[in-house]
């Protein structure tokens, strides 16, 4: 029995697979490195938010310490230290007396309002009720000055 070598087939089969093995495999890490991509993205988002609130609850923690110190009466000032940067992006911290778009904090809870340089994260943390902070006031990151201001009998952030 003789073959023709035009229409014998025999070896056609690995040659498909190898071709399929090769299209499924790229098709695969193709959609690994997208979705890692993403995972990756929501992570660094995550940890900012988690890193603003740390320190929002250590200046909010702070601003109480300068509030009870001046209460004895006489200036205040008291530097802190921060991290510069989170996740790569500096950040801003101002007072605000309305926390309303928090949906776990009333309306007229006074709170600090950290937002990143990018103005992609934002992240309010609630003050103690009854101090006197000056709204216009506001820091960057890094060295932060907590100061009370006696001829207005209130507390800034520079």
């Amino acid at each position: 029995m003789k073959r023709n070598q035009f229409t014998d087939d025999r070896a056609l089969s690995s040659a498909i697979t190898h071709v399929l093995t090769m299209a499924m495999t790229t098709i695969l890490i193709a959609g690994l490195f997208l979705s890692s991509g993403a995972m990756l993205e929501t992570q660094t988002e995550m940890s900012t938010e988690q890193s603003l609130e740390t320190i929002g609850e250590r200046l909010a923690g702070e601003i109480a310490h300068v509030d009870r110190l001046a209460d004895d009466g006489g200036a205040v000032n008291v530097t802190t230290e921060h991290p510069r940067t989170i996740a790569g992006s500096t950040y801003r911290v101002h007072p605000s007396g309305d926390c309303g778009s928090d949906p776990l904090l009333r309306d007229d809870v006074q709170c600090l309002n950290l937002t990143t340089g990018s103005g992609g994260t934002q992240v309010l943390v609630p003050l103690p009720e009854d101090l006197e902070i000056d709204y216009d006031s506001s820091a960057s990151s890094g060295t932060i000055e907590i100061g009370y201001d006696q001829s207005e009998d209130e507390i800034r952030l520079q």
